[in-house]
C-alpha cells in the first residue's frame, strides 16, 4: 500500500475548492470574484504540476 502525500493531497483539495467557489461566485453574479477564483485555481494547479515536475 502506498503512502498518503498529504501536501499534494491538500493542494490538489484547494484547486478543487477555487473551482467550486468558482461555482459560488457565479450564482451570486460577481464577476470580480469569478476570475478571482478561477486565476487563484489554475495558479495553484500550476503550481502543484510544476512540483511534480521537480520531484521526477
Amino acid at each position: 500500500m502506498k503512502n498518503i502525500n498529504i501536501p499534494m493531497l491538500l493542494l490538489a483539495t484547494l484547486v478543487i475548492l477555487m473551482f467550486v467557489l468558482v461555482g459560488i461566485a457565479i450564482s451570486y453574479r460577481n464577476i470580480w470574484f469569478v476570475l478571482l477564483f478561477i486565476l487563484l485555481g489554475f495558479a495553484f494547479m500550476g503550481f502543484g504540476l510544476s512540483l511534480k515536475r521537480k520531484r521526477k
